[in-house]
């Protein structure tokens, strides 16, 4: 009885070690978007791709950002194992000055919290730069 129980609790032991977790992983093509220069009012969307490299449904459940000039937009449903997805940014270029923003990403996946970013510079060309009015000026004295 005792090697029947012993057998039974080894076989037990060596499935639940070969029993495989299911979980989602997210992983981003980048996990950095660079604007560069861009004119103010410029088209602001980007696009954060990913996979789900795991082996479960990976559910995105929040995404935000850290000031109401960025918008971002999650995927509606589930994103099965081996599929790509999406998440949009909309930053508002009316403003102009540097962009320095944290867009962070709330899943199921095995690293529950992703934080991506965005960056570059809105400038507004229609607007002269002082410094070339003032350099300007002083060639007209000339």
């Amino acid at each position: 009885m005792k090697n029947v129980m012993l057998i039974l609790f080894v076989g037990l032991l060596s499935l639940g070690s070969f029993a495989q977790e299911k979980v989602a992983k997210i992983e981003f093509e980048t996990d950095v978007i660079d604007y560069g220069t861009i004119e103010k009012g410029s088209d602001g969307v980007r696009v954060f791709k990913f996979t789900n490299t795991g082996n479960a449904p990976l559910i995105i459940s929040n995404v935000k950002s850290t000031c109401g000039c960025t918008v971002p937009k999650k995927p509606d449903g589930p994103i099965m194992p081996g599929e790509t997805g999406e998440i949009s940014v909309k930053y508002d270029t009316n403003r102009v000055n540097p962009i320095r923003k944290t867009i962070t990403v709330t899943s199921n996946a095995e690293t529950p919290t992703v934080a991506l970013k965005i960056k570059g510079l809105v400038v507004d060309s229609s607007k002269e730069n002082p410094l070339e009015k003032k350099d300007k000026s002083v060639m007209e004295q000339l």
